[in-house]
């Protein structure tokens, strides 16, 4: 009976022996590997199980990259994928940009992706072009007249920029900023119409590109709308402002006009108060020439009708109340 369990645990020993050879020395890629011509030895595959590297990884995209005529090693595979990269889109990256006559190494590619870029959809957008629709651009010619102009874009990525290249945030900014500046130089926006093309051949002149992950290959006027008379409107406003100035100062000076008629009233009646205070002292004046004989009686009386004969003529000269109206 001990020998029989004994017998049964040395055969599933060696079962699990057998599988575990089999996983250590993956003699099915290495087998493959040769077939396709591959040069790889068992042992590098066995340190890339180590190593905790796919063999079948690694083993696959050499066959790839071989087939498609490149020359990659199995060491710069394996650091690409310790690294975090994408061995898979690094392949295809390579194999389109050697179909395409791009030129494209594999320390480039593997730069590229490590940057995060998707490299193999780099390559694509370096094939066959993009068009970048810009958002509608508003401008003022020199006559005031308000121009809207929408741009296509047409971009090829640039492969040797993708690695700290601006995107295509940058390239729209740089467009819209080529589109003010060329309508904002115009003498009349009826140029610009006219000649729409003139906008894309300054703006190409400009060297947009520079410093941008992209190639611009074309700008291409979609449409130009006429907006707002901006010259106009900003006469108007400053007309309107100039009013609004004038109307203070007038309202200025009219405030002071009415502060001056009340200083000069406040002076009136201060000399009116001067005037009765000096007629008040008149009676005690006359008072004391009589007490001291220097005013005698007909000399008062003299006085006093010629007083008279004063209020007489004053109320003759002024036009009664009835006529006064009437005229």
């Amino acid at each position: 009976m001990d020998g029989g369990i004994s017998l049964i645990l040395i055969i599933v020993g060696g079962v699990v022996a057998f599988f575990l050879l089999l996983y250590l020395l993956p003699v099915n890629l290495w087998f493959t590997a040769q077939l396709s011509n591959v040069k790889i030895s068992l042992l590098n595959l066995v340190l890339m199980r180590l190593r905790k590297v796919p063999p079948s990884l690694v083993t696959n995209a050499m066959i790839t990259s071989t087939k498609a005529g490149l020359r990659i090693t199995s060491n710069e595979i394996e650091t690409h994928y310790l690294a975090g990269g994408n061995v898979n889109k690094v392949i295809k990256a390579l194999i389109s940009a050697d179909k395409a006559n791009i030129p494209l190494d594999f320390k480039l590619a593997t730069a590229i992706d490590l940057a995060g870029r998707d490299v193999f959809d780099a390559v694509q957008l370096s094939v066959n072009p993009q068009v970048i629709n810009t958002p509608p651009v508003a401008a003022v010619a020199k006559d005031g007249i308000q121009l809207i102009a929408k741009a296509r874009v047409t971009v090829r990525a640039n492969i040797n920029q993708l690695v700290g290249g601006a995107g295509e945030e940058t390239i729209l900014a740089r467009v819209g900023e080529g589109i003010v500046t060329t309508i904002g130089s115009s003498t009349n926006h009826k140029e610009v119409l006219e000649n729409p093309d003139r906008i894309s051949k300054t703006v190409l002149s400009k060297g947009l590109d520079s410093g941008t992950a992209f190639e611009i290959l074309s700008i291409d006027i979609a449409d130009i709308d006429i907006g707002e008379n901006v010259g106009a409107k900003l006469q108007t406003d400053q007309a309107e402002a100039d009013l609004k100035v004038a109307n203070a100062r007038a309202e200025e000076r009219r405030a002071m006009a009415v502060a001056t008629e009340q200083e000069m009233r406040a002076k009136a009646q201060e000399a009116k108060a001067k005037v009765i205070e000096a007629e008040s002292q008149v009676p005690l004046a006359m008072a004391e020439a009589f007490r001291n004989g220097n005013l005698g009686v007909m000399d008062y009386y003299k006085m006093q009708n010629i007083q008279a004969d004063t209020d007489m003529r004053t109320s003759i000269s002024k036009p009664p109340s009835g006529e006064k109206g009437k005229s």
